[in-house]
């Protein structure tokens, strides 16, 4: 991002004053909804480092993760479960490969280890597949091309 004074990607103000300082500056995210955003934002600027970064090592794939000619259009959060040192992220991310329009509904399971966040996995309310098994399915469609994204 080329200005901390930008809209911030996921919706929540400046860019400076929300996501930059957990992707650019490296603080951890104090709650599952943040990384969750913090992501978003990541998956925006192209910015891998960052996804697998904050991805629990019990699940992290592996590179590449980002799909060319996606734009990221908007995201919404639906709903924050903390519970303990588990918590659930439900969200709907807009996008556009190559000019057709998707919509991600995801709910997202993170854990705090050490003090920090992590992504673990996904889920797709009303498609009963996993984030997993969603990867493998767009990765065997498309041999040598990325992954669809994720929050």
């Amino acid at each position: 991002m080329s200005s901390r004074a930008q809209p911030c990607p996921c919706g929540g103000g400046d860019y400076g004053a929300c996501c930059a300082r957990y992707v650019e500056d490296g603080l951890p995210a104090p709650d599952a909804e943040k990384l969750m955003r913090s992501r978003y934002s990541a998956y925006v600027q192209g910015r891998e480092d960052y996804l697998l970064a904050t991805w629990h090592a019990s699940t992290r794939p592996q590179p590449p993760l980002l799909q060319e000619n996606t734009k990221w259009l908007g995201l919404e959060v639906r709903r924050h479960v903390p519970q303990g040192e588990r918590a659930l992220v439900e969200f709907v991310a807009r996008y556009r490969i190559a000019g057709r329009g998707q919509r991600l509904h995801e709910a997202s399971n993170f854990v705090r280890e050490q003090g920090r966040w992590w992504y673990v996995d996904g889920s797709f309310p009303g498609a009963g597949k996993t984030h997993a098994s969603q990867q493998q399915a767009a990765s065997n469609e498309k041999p040598g091309t990325a992954r669809n994204p994720a929050k």
